[in-house]
């Protein structure tokens, strides 16, 4: 029998190395003040710094104060915020080999492409000949259309977090989440494209040590659940990838296509 999940260990490096600090505050959802302490011999910004966080929904309803991140340098002057925040860590500033949690939604499509090109994700889409970016379906347009034959459409779900939280992180107070139309508008396209294609995928991407994706039951949930049964019964595969963030770069550690949801 074959094994549940298909392990890669695949890895795209950075750049360059991601620089550590800690996070002071959250002054509003584009904002993170960053404390990288005294400068490096290199001559990196030192001291409290401005940076961009590419994540505009709350992240796992936590607060992020005092949290270890990992911090790109996109060296363009043409931007405020040439710093951004691509992770950050449940354990303390002084802890070695932290674990951390990508949050950069916005590459998350550039890591997925750079997998699908390289055959990473295989058992998903077979030999990979082409990789289309951005493709027009219904009143939407889904990330990929892999061998013109597999819509693609990928998710990087940050709201919950779904991991063991440490009790000293704190929480921040609930807020209700129904934010689910443009999710379901792309279930029931895809779904509708199986009339003229041979498969339609979602890929939920998780980039830390997780449990297993389960959708957030927010104020929407049964409606969702019901349109996930009517998909998956016309045909729609729903698949969870586990990654793993360094400051080296990103491992695609695993992928499965999800029994539960």
């Amino acid at each position: 029998m074959e094994p549940r999940d298909k392990k890669q260990d695949v890895f795209l490096p950075f750049p360059e190395p991601l620089r550590e600090g800690v996070i002071l505050a959250r002054p509003n959802r584009f904002i993170m003040d960053v404390d990288f302490g005294t400068a490096d011999e290199q001559g990196e910004p030192a001291g409290i710094v401005r940076c961009h966080c590419p994540v505009v929904s709350r992240i796992g309803g936590l607060d992020p104060a005092g949290r270890p991140c990992l911090v790109s340098d996109s060296h363009s002057p043409k931007r405020k915020m040439p710093l951004t925040v691509e992770a950050y860590s449940l354990q303390q500033p002084g802890d070695p080999d932290k674990h951390w949690i990508g949050i950069n939604q916005n590459a998350s499509n550039r890591y997925v492409e750079h997998f699908l090109r390289e055959g990473a994700f295989a058992t998903i889409t077979g030999p990979v000949r082409t990789v289309r970016r951005e493709v027009p379906l219904g009143d939407s347009r889904l990330d990929f259309l892999v061998n013109d034959d597999l819509y693609l459409e990928v998710k990087t779900p940050l709201v919950q977090m779904q991991t063991d939280i440490p009790p000293y992180v704190p929480r921040l107070p609930e807020a209700p989440f129904s934010s689910t139309e443009r999710s379901l508008r792309h279930l029931r396209e895809l779904a509708a494209s199986l009339a003229d294609h041979e498969r339609a995928a979602i890929l939920y991407c998780l980039y830390y040590d997780n449990f297993g994706f389960r959708f957030y039951h927010g104020t929407t949930y049964e409606e969702v659940l019901a349109t996930v049964d009517v998909c998956r019964a016309a045909g729609v595969e729903l698949w969870q990838a586990d990654f793993e963030v360094t400051p080296a770069g990103v491992a695609l550690k695993r992928y499965y296509e999800l029994e539960e949801w």
